[in-house]
């Protein structure tokens, strides 16, 4: 590539398609490196998203774009949320500003948004098994298409990843990995495998040691010449054995690198010489997080994801209440004085579960296991069956990928492990992959799993405590977000076990109501007072055991119940009332179940999906009219 002078215009605004790129020189892709973080950072401020990640990739996503041909060719970008300068290069450049906001681009890949994205991605540790089932594909059809898998080094602590390595290496399949090396997950790696990883030669240890190799090798009478010789020769599999490349080796991959992740050239010439080569092909890659942006860069786990940027408070406004994370957090803390049973897990999110402050206080009994939900929830186990009441915090979302182990490692033997689901229900912008409406369903039919969810975030606490004293396990199910703005209650108690309580007495129907749908219920109360309807709200508080007595003396004297929940309507909590009238006999009650009806959510705020998908205060007020009607 010629180093001639850069076009005077902006060169994003030429770029409509991947093709547009290769008529751009080296001077040329780089301005537009910076072109892509600009409008990035200036995007993701006002709509917030993954900043740290895509700045990361900015110019491994021009020379993969550049060198391989879209949409024959396909890339499968593992998580997802690395993927701005993606679209921002694939047509979406006009659109680009509608950023996760309802109706607009996914902070994700998505098929149904381009021809472009390949495969539709959100959790880590995917993107090998995607690829090579596609790059089988396109051997089975003759299609003649290169598949590529982007994959971080995060993402290589999730067992996934290595049972797709190892099936690519058995098949000796046309295969590209490309390595994202920055040393982060969302938080710092951790693990053996991330020490082995980050196990490269500075250029000044390793020159000090080849010249020194050189001169004792040199000096050796006779066989110095014939020895040295050997050495140079062997110096690439000297530092594949040193590096990481004995790993992938021995999953036979060809390993390719480490090589510079932001050095434009370098990266377009390693792709040419690897596109044309058969089997399977490993590119290791070495970027830095947050690259461009300094803020990014000196704090590249707070950056991982960002809100949009909000407008400056008035000096006399009040403060917003505590998140649910961060007081489910305070509580660990508090708890874990009086209990030195406790100790606290999470799966590469000690900052987004809110276990940061635990993990300060008590780092003997915190355990960052990395992106490996699975290992998480049977690590849980073992430390149960020693003794000890470990609180394992994952979102709903992500404890998807855990569930033989939550069945078969925990609740088959009845252990004493806590599961705290942050972000349960509807999470937001992020989208369907990761908005937490299953877990009502896919926990509830689990034998000895007990399932509560807080009515608001001094609840939580309560609900904490309520878990710890129940000798078996237990899911705590929590929002994303702000609380109630309740205050504290008190010193933290313990609740009565599946019991719920009365908010709110009334004549004409029951609203029962579980985690956030109870203040939706007692919205759409006050709302029906001004009508002259009068509704019993219910906070539930328990998904199982539910309190069957006060849900049957509910509908047995007002006749007509509706129930309210954040998760899919199929096997959630309003099935479980229904359920129960069933058993006792009690077909003459009418009910009606707000919840989400056999869909998955896209994105959007919080408040505007609740409207949307009809899970809101308005929507339990039209449930009770329909009722009464």
């Amino acid at each position: 590539m010629s180093a001639v002078p850069i076009k005077t215009k902006a060169l994003l605004e030429g770029v409509n398609s991947p093709a547009d790129l290769k008529d751009l020189n080296l001077r040329e892709l780089e301005a537009l490196a910076q072109e892509l973080r600009q409008a990035i950072i200036s995007t993701v401020e006002k709509t917030g998203g993954h900043l740290a990640p895509s700045l990361g990739v900015v110019e491994l996503t021009l020379a993969l774009h550049y060198v391989f041909d879209l949409p024959q060719d396909k890339i499968v970008w593992d998580v997802g949320h690395q993927t701005y300068a993606h679209k921002l290069l694939t047509g979406r450049r006009g659109s680009f500003d509608t950023l996760r906001k309802l109706g607009g681009l996914s902070g994700f890949p998505k098929r149904a948004e381009s021809p472009y994205d390949s495969f539709d991605t959100g959790h880590s540790s995917t993107s090998i098994s995607a690829a090579l089932g596609m790059a089988v594909g396109e051997r089975l059809k003759d299609g003649g298409g290169r598949v590529v898998a982007v994959i971080g080094d995060g993402s290589l602590t999730a067992g996934l990843a290595y049972e797709g390595l190892n099936q690519a290496g058995g098949m000796d399949e046309d295969l590209i990995v490309v390595l994202n090396d920055n040393g982060m997950s969302i938080a710092p790696n951790v693990g053996a495998l991330s020490k082995f990883m980050s196990r490269t030669l500075s250029g000044r240890a390793y020159q000090t040691f080849r010249k020194e190799l050189e001169r004792m090798l040199g000096a050796l009478p006779g066989i110095g010449k014939d020895l040295l010789d050997i050495a140079r020769r062997s110096e690439e599999s000297f530092k594949t054995f040193y590096t990481p490349g004995m790993l992938f080796e021995a999953f036979k991959f060809n390993y390719v690198g480490p090589i510079d992740g932001h050095n434009i050239e370098r990266l377009i010439e390693t792709l040419k010489n690897v596109k044309p080569l058969h089997g399977p092909q490993l590119v290791h890659v070495i970027t830095k997080k947050g690259k461009g942006h300094a803020p990014a860069e000196a704090n590249p786990a707070h950056y991982h994801g960002v809100g949009a940027k909000a407008p400056a408070a008035k000096n006399d406004a009040p403060a917003p209440p505590a998140s649910y994370t961060e007081v489910f957090g305070q509580a660990m803390v508090e708890l874990a004085e009086d209990r030195p049973d406790m100790v606290a897990i999470t799966a590469a999110m000690p900052e987004g579960t809110g276990l940061l402050p635990f993990a300060q206080a008590h780092p003997e009994r915190f355990m960052d296991v990395g992106i490996a939900e699975q290992h998480a929830v049977t690590f849980a186990g073992g430390l149960a069956v020693q003794g000890f009441h470990p609180v394992v915090a994952i979102y709903s979302t992500f404890m998807q990928r855990a569930y033989d182990q939550v069945v078969h490692d925990v609740c088959l033997m009845n252990l004493p492990v806590i599961f705290a689901m942050d972000r349960g229900g509807i999470v937001g912008e992020d989208g369907a992959t990761h908005q937490g409406l299953l877990d009502l369903s896919f926990l509830r039919c689990v034998p000895n799993l007990g399932i509560m969810s807080p009515a608001d975030e001094d609840e939580l606490r309560h609900m904490l405590l309520t878990a710890l004293e129940r000798q078996g396990p237990v899911a705590l199910r929590y929002p994303r977000g702000k609380g109630r703005g309740v205050p504290h209650q008190g010193p933290i108690k313990a609740l009565p076990w599946g019991k719920g309580e009365l908010t709110r007495q009334g004549r004409d129907l029951a609203i029962v109501a579980i985690g956030v749908g109870v203040g939706a219920a007692e919205e759409a109360a006050e709302q029906l007072a001004l009508e002259g309807i009068e509704a019993t709200v219910m906070n539930a508080r328990f998904v199982k055991p539910l309190d069957a007595e006060l849900i049957c003396e509910l509908a047995a004297t007002h006749g007509k119940v509706v129930t309210v929940e954040e998760n899919e309507a199929a096997g959630g909590f309003g099935s479980a009332v229904l359920e129960l009238l069933a058993r006792r006999g009690m077909a003459g009650v009418r009910v009606k179940v707000v919840a989400l009806k056999d869909t998955f959510v896209e994105h959007g705020t919080q408040t505007e999906l609740r409207s949307l998908y009809e899970v809101d205060c308005k929507a339990v007020a039209a449930a009770a009219r329909e009722l009464l009607d």
